[in-house]
């Protein structure tokens, strides 16, 4: 391998001169300021939020137009121009109406200046290659010019102006000013890093893949949503049920049928002709949603209830053919009494309410009828055939693990499993075990190789996935048992409990979150850990353990800001140290763009640096000292060949 890197170095740096300009720029680069890091989590489909605060940075980019402008422009002046940067095209619709030709052409020459102003601003972390990069290749010429030629130069006074009359006289005004404002929007957040859960619940967590395909860094760390489409792209029977039960509860099914083209029409029909509406099954209708019309809900309604007892069918069988998953507790339609209509748990009977067990065969609960294995067989194949979204779940997986450990951060969805003293459970699958860091590996490659080999049946590979998404010991879960079946037929509180694992009391405990550290190879010292899955609740503090622990999910869905009272968090790590930003909900994008109206911010430092951290302190820095190394073992090559020469 290292053979391999050097030819490859030789190959590319082929003379001394071209090895020792490279060390130089290398050694230059490791001195910059630390680039700007984003950490989103719980994306829940939100497409409209998300790519807002794409396009505003998390709310860094109002703050750069602040630091470069106030002074010169009034608050609302600013708000005006970050609303141009934010949204170019819309914005300069609305010029267009409101100002005359000779405005529009002043109009034009200010907003010039101010673009190159804020570019030369942002950019300052960079190297002059790197923002080269980040430009529109029909501006890179022009920019250029503005950015790092002299405009007061006397001698040169003529050739700037003439570049920017040229500009209008030429309609390029326009062009010019959405590829600056893109420039820009790409250069303030450096990196991005999305932890978990971009899937279910919202309505386009297709646009919002496409957006982060986009991005010119980002990671993604896997979420038990995510898990689900995962594995029915793979050939998981349950994983597809879950995610069509949750797209159905949501009223979200046009996710499947419109944005990746999987038609449901055969499920429709069965559960038209089979199911009658039923009050546990209601679709969710959110706020932002257009209303639904009877006849739409009602077949929602009847779809919901199709699928799901398919999923609880299935249930039972994987549950039967894996007793390493020691999950027969979750046999719910074993433990019911179809003719008292009650369920035995836990010592106990208990009357079972809006039940629809008309396909159920009390004697044999798991088998599927003709018409609802046809309607499996048919939608699995559709789910692992469908290219879009194969095309969405690889760049997912590429980008994608179950953790990452990135600048002494620990990044993770879901919890590391232990029990009540902080000790790792073990999950023990054909006599091997997994436990901590290893279980999490073990999973990881579970996910790639389910990914990379679908198939069109279930095996030990997709079987794990589903357990992902609802085992006790799954770290995407972190409890105890999934009461789905409960919380449809019951209505007593005691069936629906669902006990968390102890890591999320421990992770208040600076002595728990430095173990977790230490064995993932970080310094407990300098660490913290970044976790998503369980949204904060009002009043409840998101900085844990001495500020070594941070949960992000602040509750993107808007099924959760009832529970949150706010639309997210964003955590923000720059050169300076680490801010947790505290978003309020977002209206829409119409709204936004016709109103100026952005998504209410606000800070809260957690770690502030006392030196500026420099890229040579980062993961970059460390694999840029590794190729100073390598560059500097070849140019000593190089160096003895000339002297052997000589």
């Amino acid at each position: 391998m290292i053979n391999n890197k050097m030819k490859t170095l030789s190959e590319k740096y082929p003379t001394k001169m071209a090895i020792t300009s490279e060390i130089i720029n290398l050694k230059a680069i490791l001195n910059l300021p630390k680039p700007t890091e984003a950490f989103m989590s719980d994306l829940h489909g939100e497409y409209d939020a998300f790519q807002h605060l794409i396009r505003t940075g998390a709310g860094n980019l109002r703050q750069k137009i602040a630091e470069v402008f106030s002074g010169e422009m009034t608050e609302d002046t600013m708000q005006a121009f970050a609303f141009l940067v934010y949204y170019p095209t819309e914005r300069l619709a609305l010029k267009h109406a409101q100002l005359s030709a000779s405005e529009l052409d002043q109009w034009y020459l200010t907003t010039f200046k101010r673009l190159i102003d804020l570019l030369k601003f942002v950019s300052t972390k960079y190297t002059r290659s790197k923002v080269h990069k980040a430009m529109a290749p029909d501006f890179v010429y022009i920019t250029e010019e503005l950015m790092y030629g002299d405009v007061a130069n006397s001698d040169k006074k003529r050739y700037f102006q003439e570049i920017t009359t040229s500009i209008i006289s030429m309609g390029q005004a326009d062009a010019l000013i959405i590829a600056t404002s893109h420039t820009i929007q790409r250069l303030v957040v450096d990196h991005w890093h999305i932890i978990g859960d971009i899937y279910d619940r919202g309505p386009r967590p297709d646009l919002i893949v496409e957006q982060l395909t986009k991005l010119p860094a980002v990671d993604i760390q896997w979420g038990n949503h995510d898990i689900l489409w995962f594995g029915a792209a793979s050939g998981s029977q349950l994983c597809m049920l879950n995610l069509l039960r949750i797209c159905a509860r949501y009223n979200n099914l046009a996710i499947i049928e419109k944005a990746y083209g999987i038609d449901l029409s055969e499920l429709v029909q069965f559960a038209q002709r089979t199911y009658q509406p039923n009050p546990a099954f209601e679709p969710k209708v959110a706020a932002n949603q257009p209303a639904i019309s009877t006849a739409e809900k009602k077949s929602i309604n009847q779809v919901h209830q199709a699928i799901a007892i398919m999923q609880f069918k299935l249930e039972q069988t994987v549950i039967k053919r894996n007793p390493d998953f020691k999950m027969d507790h979750r046999l719910t339609l074993s433990h019911v009494d179809f003719e008292q209509q009650t369920i035995h748990l836990n010592g106990h009977d208990y009357p079972l309410d809006s039940t629809c067990f008309q396909t159920v065969d009390p004697t044999h609960p798991e088998i599927l009828t003709s018409d609802e294995a046809a309607i499996v067989t048919s939608l699995l194949n559709a789910f692992t055939h469908c290219q879009k979204l194969r095309k969405h779940l690889r760049f997912l997986i590429d980008s994608g693990s179950m953790y990452q450990l990135y600048n002494q951060n620990l990044l993770f969805h879901g919890c590391i499993p232990v029990d009540e003293a902080g000790n790792f459970l073990t999950l023990t699958l054909a006599n091997r075990q997994y436990a901590g860091k290893s279980l999490l590996d073990f999973f990881d490659h579970q996910i790639r190789m389910s990914f990379d080999h679908p198939l069109n049946q279930d095996n030990l590979s997709t079987d794990l996935l589903w357990y992902l998404w609802t085992g006790p010991l799954s770290p995407l879960f972190g409890k105890n048992a999934m009461t789905t079946f409960e919380r449809y037929f019951s209505a007593d509180p005691v069936l629906h409990e669902e006990k968390k694992n102890a890591y999320y009391q421990l992770r208040h405990q600076e002595d728990f979150i430095e173990k977790l550290l230490l064995e993932f190879g970080l310094t407990p010292e300098t660490g913290h850990i970044l976790n998503g899955h369980t949204p904060v609740k009002k009043g409840h503090n998101p900085i844990m353990a001495n500020r070594k622990m941070i949960v992000i999910d602040g509750g993107f869905s808007k099924a959760y800001h009832h529970t949150t009272g706010i639309g997210g968090f964003t955590l923000l790590y720059n050169s300076y140290g680490m801010q947790l930003v505290t978003h309020q909900p977002f209206t829409t994008r119409a709204n936004a763009i016709a109103k100026m109206q952005d998504i209410i911010s606000t800070r809260r430092v957690i770690d502030q640096v006392s030196q500026r951290q420099r890229v040579s302190q980062t993961n970059i820095g460390a694999a840029i000292k590794t190729e100073i190394e390598q560059l500097t073992t070849l140019l000593g090559q190089k160096n003895k060949v000339s002297d052997q020469l000589v």
